[in-house]
């Protein structure tokens, strides 16, 4: 029988998860059906239950539900507990697996396709929500010399860095408190992108070899990436290999081998 997996969220429709999967499968050999599931906001385990009973072997998760994940999860992974969200489930039984690949896939992506070392940098991560929450262990995990984290609500970037300053120099504060501090990886965890606005980030945060990333994807470069451009920047990248890095770490869990993200970067570019 050919096993089911999917994506649910609402909307689940601009998803690309199916062709990323497809891609997955038929690069591996692996008999898989990966479909699209549109939930109700209030309906999640629901929706979830149903495609379980009907032989659903796990879920890519994304919002508004990555938080409804969390706590229908009967089994946690480290960085899903660390992240306090999921966005990968395994059934198996009556166990509930839940686990977060979004941190992975950032680390991923940006350490092996860019070529692009975390070890002994200083790292500002703009943004203090869930999309940051996910990637500061892995971020800390890479040994910079600097996490630094800024947020426009300044107390919630204060509170983030608070609960890691075990793992090494992590500092939360406003835009304005790293003004003039040079970073050599700056990652836009904000939604700012996705409304068409940018984050208060001051040009002196950037030099030429700085890489600005963006977690973001899009047909068009955005806002952030634009701007750093601007700011003399020479390397920028987006979000789609980052998802397709986090997909890659569902496949593995799901199927235990790790598809090449290369030519599904490729096939989606074009």
């Amino acid at each position: 029988m050919t096993d089911r997996y999917a994506v649910i969220g609402n909307p689940v429709a601009h998803s690309l998860s199916p062709r990323i999967h497809g891609a997955f499968a038929q690069q591996t050999g692996h008999d898989i059906e990966y479909g699209a599931i549109l939930a109700p906001v209030d309906g999640f385990a629901t929706a979830v239950g149903t495609f379980r009973a009907q032989g659903g072997r796990g879920l890519n998760v994304t919002v508004p539900f990555k938080l409804d994940a969390f706590a229908l999860s009967t089994t946690l992974t480290a960085r899903a507990q660390s992240a306090g969200a999921v966005n990968t489930l395994g059934f198996d039984g009556g166990t509930v697996l839940g686990d977060n690949t979004d941190g992975a896939g950032l680390i991923a992506d940006i350490t092996l396709r860019l070529g692009v070392p975390l070890a002994a940098r200083r790292i500002l991560l703009m943004g203090a929500g869930g999309a940051a929450r996910g990637v500061v262990q892995p971020l800390l995990e890479q040994k910079p010399v600097l996490l630094a984290i800024a947020n426009r609500t300044v107390e919630k970037a204060v509170a983030l860095a608070a609960r890691w300053i075990s793992r090494g120099d992590v500092r939360g504060g406003g835009y304005r408190d790293f003004a003039d501090e040079r970073f050599d990886v700056i990652i836009n965890a904000t939604s700012a992108s996705l409304s068409g606005n940018l984050p208060p980030l001051s040009k002196r945060a950037c030099a030429s070899a700085t890489l600005a990333y963006d977690m973001v994807y899009g047909e068009r470069a955005t806002p952030f990436l634009v701007a750093a451009k601007s700011f003399g920047v020479s390397r920028v990248a987006d979000g789609l290999g980052m998802l397709i890095a986090q997909a890659a770490e569902s496949f593995l869990l799901w199927r235990g081998v790790r598809p090449d993200t290369g030519p599904v970067i490729a096939m989606l570019r074009a």
